[in-house]
């Protein structure tokens, strides 16, 4: 019931002005890329960017030294985001007359390739980065974490990244600030396919371009990298295919361009160029570029695999001068080929060093994930006769539901890179009498399903979450998938048990 308010009289109030709050991003780099190749603009003239293939091979390269690191690294998305990023850098750190950042909001939803970004700007030199700061990529030494995180790296990142579809709502608020400010400013958002599967995403593709009709927000330009590629394998044919939606965006007031080549670096320049263009001259219209990439993109076995190679496939420096020379066509320059050679002879010395180690006595306790433990109380479960379903949000290989998905085929569904509706959906099951298993990373299952394990608990519809990699640091994830505020969260709602599975 709404709160009866009777007149209210106008107030006199000073001009909305924003508060002086310091940019610390980094200026615009004072060099060009290191590694440059020429692309024609739309007036036909020249223009230098950074090379793709040599950012993908820098990636392979920062990831290489993470792994044997020990942290798990991201492959496909950054390779191919590749020419996206550098047709966007190009573009804003092609500025006159004021820092890249004043004239541009640059906002990357697409948290996973954000080595991509790094990668890309040591070419630059950007905030004085060299080649030497992405060996330290996720270690404790580094400010360059596997997620951009704007309170330890706020010179190249400016809104923090990592859950999928929680960036394109601040772009949003972004480019509704900067109208409030009367700034002239043009907002970017990179966002993946499987990103605009998450509810928030959704809601803001909704609301830009209603704004924008209102006049109300500033120029907004929408990158989707759509390679129909999730985490555990094709989105069309494990959940269901996101065509349909992007052509809605059109029917939703988008003025949507479709780029069918986002591995040409010069066609996604164009359009971007294109994009800002029309987004200036016509702000009432956000421009949204539907671009179509190939995952993994550069490495023949990772652009055919299910999941275009979402972790970095290597383990160590074995292998990591052949990937590197694929990447590059047999055309590494020396200074990358030294880096590769040095890794593979790391690599090499370990294994000498290991012959002449004395051998190591068999492990008394085997050791393994406890991930296992769901699956095989799933499995068991099920052959009692228990009406057990498994509703994924496409991490069931990660979670270890996927060996209960294929044990009992059948009773298993992934509704996409959709957290909250996933709980949600497991309400229904509950309701109509079946068992359901929801799992997912708990940073993504307990945040976005908070409110509806709530709803659960007061619908008594009973649902076992099955949330995975909770802890202080996962794999140098970073804070964005840090457990800090899970068992409170989820032990505050009523009738809920919260149970911590540990390996010790």
């Amino acid at each position: 019931m709404a709160t009866e308010v009777g007149p209210v009289q106008a107030v006199e109030a000073p001009p909305l002005r924003p508060l002086n709050l310091p940019n610390r991003l980094a200026g615009t780099p004072k060099q060009g890329p290191k590694y440059p190749v020429k692309v024609r603009n739309l007036a036909g003239q020249h223009v230098v960017l950074a090379d793709p293939a040599m950012t993908r091979a820098l990636v392979a390269l920062m990831d290489t030294h993470a792994v044997i690191g020990g942290a798990a690294c991201h492959w496909g998305g950054p390779a191919a985001l590749a020419e996206i990023m550098a047709a966007i850098h190009g573009v804003m750190f092609a500025e006159k007359g004021r820092a890249w950042h004043e004239a541009y909001n640059f906002v990357n939803d697409a948290g996973h390739t954000e080595n991509g970004v790094y990668a890309l700007r040591a070419q630059y030199g950007f905030d004085g980065m060299t080649f030497d700061d992405l060996k330290k990529f996720r270690s404790i030494q580094s400010k360059l974490t596997g997620h951009g995180e704007s309170h330890l790296n706020p010179e190249g990142v400016f809104i923090s990244n990592g859950p999928l579809g929680s960036g394109i709502p601040v772009a949003q608020g972004l480019a509704l600030g900067d109208k409030l400010a009367k700034r002239d400013r043009v907002t970017f958002c990179v966002i993946s396919d499987g990103a605009c599967m998450e509810g928030e995403a959704k809601e803001a593709m909704a609301a830009i371009p209603g704004l924008a009709s209102r006049n109300e927000i500033n120029p907004f330009v929408l990158v989707v990298s759509d390679n129909d590629t999730k985490l555990s394998g094709r989105i069309s044919k494990d959940s269901f295919a996101m065509e349909p939606t992007f052509a809605s965006l059109a029917s939703l007031g988008w003025n949507v361009r479709h780029v069918t080549e986002g591995q040409n670096l010069e066609k996604v320049y164009q359009a971007v160029e294109q994009a800002v263009t029309e987004a200036k001259g016509d702000p009432r219209r956000a421009v949204c570029l539907w671009v179509k990439t190939i995952k993994g993109y550069g490495v023949k076995e990772t652009e055919q695999n299910s999941s275009g190679g979402h972790g970095f496939p290597l383990k160590d420096g074995e292998k990591i001068l052949s990937f590197v020379e694929e990447i590059t066509g047999g055309k590494t320059p020396a200074e990358l080929k030294t880096w590769a050679e040095s890794l593979r002879k790391g690599w090499e010395e370990k294994q000498a060093a290991k012959k002449t180690a004395p051998a190591a006595g068999a492990p008394t306790v085997k050791k393994e994930k406890v991930q296992a433990g769901f699956a095989r109380a799933m499995t068991v479960a099920a052959k009692e006769g228990l009406p057990v379903v498994s509703i994924s949000a496409d991490l069931p290989g990660s979670t270890g539901v996927a060996a209960f998905q294929k044990a009992v085929p059948g009773r298993s569904f992934d509704i996409g890179v959709a957290e909250a509706n996933m709980i949600s959906t497991c309400t229904g099951l509950a309701k109509t009498g079946f068992l359901p298993v929801a799992d997912t990373f708990s940073q993504f299952g307990i945040t976005k399903g908070n409110l509806p394990l709530i709803m659960a608990a007061l619908s008594q519809g009973p649902v076992v979450a099955a949330f995975t990699h909770a802890g202080f640091q996962d794999a140098a994830d970073g804070a964005s998938h840090e457990a800090t505020t899970y068992f409170s969260a989820v032990s505050s709602i009523p009738h809920t048990l919260a149970i911590a599975v540990s390996c010790s």
